[in-house]
């Protein structure tokens, strides 16, 4: 929620290799963070609606760094936009990528790779080779929400790193086989981290439910909720 919370909020280990980390993002981050996704959403391909392959639109509107996302697989160039090659995925974000999984992991380790520790406690651990090179931003307001679904399309195994600004929401983290039960539902908070790699990285995850009017205006968000997603893809080129 907006404001400071009445009660501190704790890092949790969701599942193995899923890590919440509240409050990581400092409101001085969020807001160059904003700014940064304003400035994408305006081209060179412009922030959308996803257009699904049976017809159904996305609720969510969605603009990518480095990489183009469309259902399901990625190009280097919008051919369901406007046909143009996304914008550069800057070092900026490569090096924010890697201190969130620091902190999220800790120092040293596989990256993420999926390497586990036998007592099923995993902590895969990172090191510098993490190198996320796509980003796809989400936009939710009035009433978008995302279903359940995996991220598979990319190459690589490595972490996917999420960051939340704005309104806050109930992010629904589930298993890796199905899109049902078991389920743990996590509330997001603006300057929430949220991690995911090794044994969780192919979870079925959604965002059921946004709060309006919960965002700080402090960050440049006075509605709606930014969600931002770094990926490796394992991708030539």
């Amino acid at each position: 929620m907006s404001g400071e919370a009445l009660f501190p909020r704790e890092r949790a280990t969701v599942a193995p290799g899923a890590v919440h980390v509240p409050g990581w993002l400092p409101v001085e981050r969020q807001r160059e963070l904003v700014k940064a996704c304003r400035a994408w959403a305006r081209g060179p391909v412009p922030i959308r609606h996803t257009v699904l392959p049976g017809g159904g639109v996305m609720s969510v509107e969605t603009v990518c760094v480095g990489w183009h996302w469309q259902p399901y697989r990625y190009s280097r160039t919008a051919g369901d936009v406007n046909g143009a090659q996304v914008a550069e995925f800057p070092d900026w974000l490569v090096e924010l990528g890697r201190s969130a999984l620091v902190e999220a992991y800790g120092e040293g380790g596989s990256g993420g790779s999926g390497v586990g520790r036998t007592d099923g406690n995993w902590n895969g651990g990172v090191d510098r080779a993490y190198t996320p090179d796509t980003a796809l931003i989400n936009f939710y307001e009035g009433g978008a929400r995302m279903g359940m679904h995996q991220d598979k399309e990319e190459r690589s195994g490595a972490p996917v790193v999420s960051l939340s600004i704005g309104d806050s929401c109930v992010f629904r983290f589930g298993n890796t086989e199905t899109r049902g039960r078991p389920y743990t539902d996590v509330e997001l908070a603006s300057g929430d981290l949220f991690v995911f790699g090794g044994p969780a990285r192919f979870a079925y995850h959604g965002v059921p439910k946004v709060y309006p009017g919960t965002a700080d205006p402090a960050t440049g968000m006075s509605s709606g909720r930014l969600n931002i997603t770094l990926r490796e893809t394992g991708l030539p080129g």
